[in-house]
């Protein structure tokens, strides 16, 4: 949990209209930092934030490149403090926050294969198709690299997009429930067809499948009301996530049948 200190301004980039704002954790002594975060007024609606809230929770939990994020209060002497803020709307409360990376770039063919954690994107393509993020490779800006004391490092960012679209429903998570879309568009398909394995696939995909019910119970708990205060729309979340997470295996090895071995030929066990 973050607690905001001071509005910096737009982003300038984004559907959802991110702000900057300086923030500590009030769970660590880590001083404060600065932070994208996405309000929960913003044009798509709050279901954007759930959406954020749940991949930076799997991030968590299968140790993705995604930037540090979480639930973000903002009290109203701070939004007072900005007209830009009052003018918008924005009301004090709970919003979503990520952790603010200087120094990067967008991932390209030119760049791509300088970064040091190759590997945890099997992590990130097997979590963007076990919540149909197709938005990671439509939009070229959700994947930036840096360069840090190991080297280059790519980071994921943005997952505002879950389920196709950022306001889901719960028949569209019951259509989609099921299914698998597979998405080598981009970086995902250099990745495929030049750096990743399928052991590194499957590695995830236990991770995944060692998720407990208990854990996807207390990550629903864990959405504010404000955001998700529809109990169906919770119950569906629970259950297509829970559906997914059985899948998670299925699902890596598709994947990993795109991988051609050192022959040319698909993978195949």
């Amino acid at each position: 949990m973050f607690e905001a200190i001071e509005y910096l301004g737009p982003v300038g980039l984004g559907a959802t209209s991110p702000q900057l704002f300086k923030a500590k954790d009030i769970e660590s002594d880590s001083g404060c930092s600065i932070y994208v975060v996405k309000l929960a007024n913003n044009r798509i609606g709050a279901k954007v934030l759930v959406n954020e809230l749940i991949a930076a929770r799997f991030g968590e939990i299968m140790d993705l490149c995604f930037p540090a994020g979480g639930i973000i209060h903002i009290a109203a002497e701070v939004l007072k403090r900005s007209r830009r803020l009052m003018r918008a709307g924005v009301q004090p409360g709970f919003h979503f926050a990520s952790e603010y990376l200087k120094g990067t770039t967008y991932v390209g063919r030119h760049n791509l294969f300088r970064a040091v954690n190759k590997e945890q994107m099997a992590g990130v393509i097997l979590f963007d198709h076990l919540f149909y993020n197709l938005d990671r490779t439509h939009n070229r800006k959700n994947l930036i690299i840096r360069r840090e004391k190991a080297g280059y490092k790519i980071y994921a960012i943005d997952n505002s997009h879950l389920f196709r679209r950022g306001a889901w429903t719960i028949e569209g998570l019951k259509e989609l429930s099921a299914g698998v879309t597979i998405n080598r568009l981009r970086a995902f398909g250099l990745l495929l067809k030049h750096c990743l394995k399928p052991e590194q696939f499957f590695e995830y995909a236990a991770r995944v499948r060692a998720i407990s019910d208990t854990q996807i119970g207390l990550l629903i708990d864990s959405i504010p009301l404000a955001w998700l205060p529809d109990t169906g729309e919770r119950e569906a979340l629970k259950e297509f996530i829970q559906t997914r997470r059985e899948m998670a295996e299925e699902i890596a090895h598709r994947l990993a049948g795109l991988i051609p071995d050192i022959y040319g030929r698909p993978y195949s066990d």
